[in-house]
C-alpha cells in the first residue's frame, strides 16, 4: 500500500508536552513508520503528502465511557417503541458522530449488547463509518431498563422483558443473589458473548426505593462477589471497572482489584478516603470523570478551597468537586469519559433531563469538550488534560502499544487541530481534520446514516415521522 505522509505539522507529544515543529508523519498500511522532524523523516517519492502545515497533530481523541444508545433516552417508552428495531442504526449514528469530532475510539459501557457487538463489527470492517468501537454490554447487575415488568402500566410485560432482555444479556440483577464461586461462572459466560471489557455496579443507582438510604450508597454486590467477578474478567484477559456513587463503594471497588472507575469522584455525601486515593496510586487505578463545567462563581470557591460553600451544591454533591480536586492534585490518572450519545430531540427538549454528564442535553461531540473545561475548572494543566483525552484512555484499557501517542509501529489515529492544545481546553475544540486507520476521514459525510439528528427527528411537526 502506498505510504501517506503528513508534512509541515506541529507535532505535539502528550507524554511531555514537547513540541515538534514542521514534523512528518509517515505511514502505510494504517500504522505510523516514523515520526519526527523533517529532516529526520524522509518521504519516499511515491508517497501521497498531505500538507497540514502550521496545524497541531496529536494522537487521535478518545472517549473512555459512552453509551451510543443514549441515555436517558432508552428510559422513555416512545423512543424504544420507535426505535427497537434501529438500535444499532442510532448507535453507527453516535460513532459517527464521535469521529466527526475528533474522537477515533470510543468505550460503550451501557448498552444492548446485540447491537453493539453488530455495529462494532460493521465498523471494523468498513462498513460502517464511524469511531472504532468497544463494547461491555449492561452495566453487570443493573436491571437494565425496566425496574420490573409491572412497573409501567402502559408497556406490555412482552415488551418489557424483550427490551430488558436485550440490554442485560444473562447479566442482569440475577447475578446479585449468586455466590461467589457461582458468580465466577457466570462471569465467564458473559465475558465469552463478546464483550471487550466488563464494567458492573457495585452500588445502584437513581432515587431511594423503600429507605432514606436507597441504591446510591447500598451495595449491590458483597467484597467477595466482586472480588469474584475481577479474577473471572481478569481470567478472560478483559479489564473490569465499576458504578460507584459512594466512598465506601469506591473503596471496596479498588480493593477488590478493578482496573478503573466511572465517576470516582461521585461519593454522595461521604468523604472521599485517603486510602482510597493512596490504594488507587499504589495499584494503577484510573478515573472516569463525568464532570460539567463549573461558573464562574463556583471556580472561585475552588480556587479559594471553599469546598464547603453552598455554591458547589448547585448540580451536584457537595463532596465531589472536593474529590476531584484531591485526586488531580495526588495524581491518580484521570480519563475523559462523559456517559454521551445522540439524543433524542424529544428527550432533550424535556428541561429536567440531559445527555453526557459533560453538561446539561450535550450531544456527544459537545459533550467531550465540555467535560474537558470542566477539568480546567477544577485545576487540570492543558498536559493532563490532553493525556485524560488520550494515553491515559489508552493506558486505561490496556491498549496503549496500540494507541494513544505518536510514534512508530501504532495505529494512524491522529486528531488535527488549528490551535495549540497546550493553550488550554478551548483549543481542543479547534478539529480541522482526523485520521483514521491512516485515512482522512470524510467528517462532512458524517453520521452516513442520520437518525436522531435527522431533519425528521430534529424538526417533528405536527407529528413526528420516520424518512
Amino acid at each position: 500500500m502506498t505510504a501517506t505522509a503528513f508534512t509541515g505539522a506541529n507535532l505535539v507529544d502528550v507524554l511531555t508536552g514537547a513540541v515538534t515543529p514542521h514534523a512528518t508523519v509517515l505511514v502505510r498500511d494504517g500504522r505510523v513508520l516514523a515520526a519526527g522532524e523533517a529532516s529526520q523523516v524522509p518521504v519516499p517519492s511515491e508517497a501521497a503528502v498531505v500538507d497540514i502545515a502550521g496545524r497541531y497533530l496529536l494522537p487521535g481523541f478518545m472517549d473512555g465511557n459512552v453509551h451510543l444508545l443514549p441515555w436517558p433516552s432508552w428510559t422513555y417508552i416512545e423512543f424504544l417503541a420507535r426505535y427497537e428495531d434501529r438500535f444499532h442504526e442510532i448507535i453507527a449514528e453516535g460513532a459517527g458522530l464521535a469521529l466527526k469530532a475528533g474522537f477515533t475510539s470510543v468505550f460503550d459501557s451501557m448498552g444492548p449488547l446485540d447491537s453493539l457487538i453488530r455495529t462494532r463489527e460493521d465498523i471494523k470492517s468498513g462498513s460502517v463509518p464511524g469511531a472504532r468501537l468497544y463494547v461491555a454490554g449492561n452495566i453487570v447487575g443493573f436491571r437494565a431498563v425496566f425496574v420490573t415488568t409491572e412497573s409501567i402500566a402502559s408497556a406490555s410485560t412482552s415488551f418489557q422483558k424483550r427490551i430488558n432482555d436485550r440490554f442485560e444479556a444473562n447479566g442482569g440483577p440475577d447475578l446479585c443473589w449468586l455466590s461467589p464461586d457461582d458468580l465466577y461462572s457466570a462471569m465467564t459466560d458473559y465475558v465469552d458473548q463478546g464483550v471487550d471489557f466488563v464494567k458492573y455496579g457495585a452500588t445502584g443507582d437513581g432515587e431511594p426505593l423503600n429507605s432514606e438510604i436507597g441504591q446510591m450508597n447500598a451495595l449491590r454486590f458483597t467484597p467477595a462477589q466482586q472480588r469474584a467477578i475481577v479474577r473471572a474478567v481478569h481470567h478472560r484477559g478483559r479489564i473490569s471497572q465499576t458504578h460507584t456513587t459512594s466512598a465506601e463503594s469506591l473503596h471496596i471497588a479498588v480493593e477488590a482489584g478493578n482496573d478503573m472507575g466511572q465517576h470516582a469522584a461521585f461519593v454522595g455525601r461521604s468523604r472521599l478516603y485517603d486510602k482510597t486515593i493512596d490504594l488507587m496510586l499504589e495499584t494503577g487505578y484510573h478515573c472516569g470523570t463525568q464532570w460539567a463545567p463549573l461558573n464562574d462563581e463556583q471556580k472561585m470557591a475552588v480556587a479559594e478551597r471553599r469546598f464547603d460553600d453552598p455554591v458547589l451544591r448547585e448540580g451536584r454533591s457537595i463532596d465531589n468537586v472536593e474529590a476531584a480536586v484531591r485526586l488531580i492534585e495526588a495524581g491518580v490518572p484521570q480519563l475523559l469519559t462523559t456517559d454521551a450519545g445522540a439524543i433524542d430531540p424529544d428527550v432533550a427538549r424535556d428541561a429536567h433531563q440531559w445527555g453526557g454528564l459533560g453538561g446539561g442535553a450535550s450531544l456527544i461531540g459537545e459533550a467531550q469538550f465540555l467535560n474537558l473545561q470542566a477539568m480546567a475548572d477544577r485545576g487540570m494543566s492543558p498536559l493532563q488534560i490532553l493525556q485524560a483525552a488520550t494515553i491515559n484512555v489508552a493506558r486505561a484499557y490496556r491498549l496503549d502499544s496500540d494507541f494513544g501517542t505518536v510514534e512508530s509501529g501504532k495505529v494512524a489515529d491522529f486528531t488535527i487541530l488549528d490551535r495549540n492544545p497546550l493553550d488550554g481546553a478551548a483549543a481542543m475544540r479547534s478539529v480541522s481534520m482526523v485520521v483514521k486507520d491512516g485515512v482522512v476521514v470524510d467528517r462532512d459525510a458524517l453520521p452516513a446514516v442520520p437518525v436522531l439528528t435527522h431533519s425528521a427527528a430534529l424538526e417533528p411537526g405536527a407529528i413526528r415521522s420516520e424518512s
